[in-house]
């Protein structure tokens, strides 16, 4: 049962996101949370925190306004208060410069007592770096510049 609600509420996640509702999906993030988006670009790196998280999807939203999620599959696994997630998506956006983006990935989010504490994304990092510097040679300072760490 427990793993049904995971599901759904990873789900509903990633629908609030698709609607541009990032406060949604920092809900149930730890304060201390570690945050992995790979790649070496304005949205990659490490965070640290809550706080770092929310400015890290403010970026991403300035970027890629009307970012949305296609989920395909979440699978759950471990006890409710030690539990994995994983869910697969493709994402979809009009960059800032009016450019489609596309990207396929997954997340691995590791929750403890119904707090996510590790979040980790796996994607084509190259599709992301590509767009920023697009972005960046096309007068969008941000999109240049270094990730969003602390």
């Amino acid at each position: 049962m427990y793993k049904t609600i995971a599901r759904r509420k990873a789900e509903g996640v990633f629908e609030a996101l698709s609607r541009g509702d990032y406060d949604a999906a920092l809900t149930d993030v730890a304060d201390d949370v570690h945050h992995i988006f790979p790649g070496d670009n304005a949205v990659g790196g490490e965070r640290h925190s809550k706080e770092a998280m929310r400015r890290w999807f403010e970026r991403l939203y300035r970027l890629f306004p009307d970012l949305s999620f296609e989920v395909r599959d979440v699978a759950v696994r471990g006890y409710p208060w030690d539990m994995s997630v994983s869910i697969e998506w493709v994402d979809r956006a009009t960059a800032v410069d009016g450019e489609p983006y596309v990207n396929e990935g997954a997340h691995w989010i590791r929750l403890q007592r119904g707090k996510a504490t590790r979040i980790h994304a796996f994607l084509d990092t190259e599709k992301v770096t590509e767009a920023c510097e697009r972005l960046a040679a096309a007068g969008y300072e941000e999109a240049g510049r270094a990730p969003i760490t602390a």
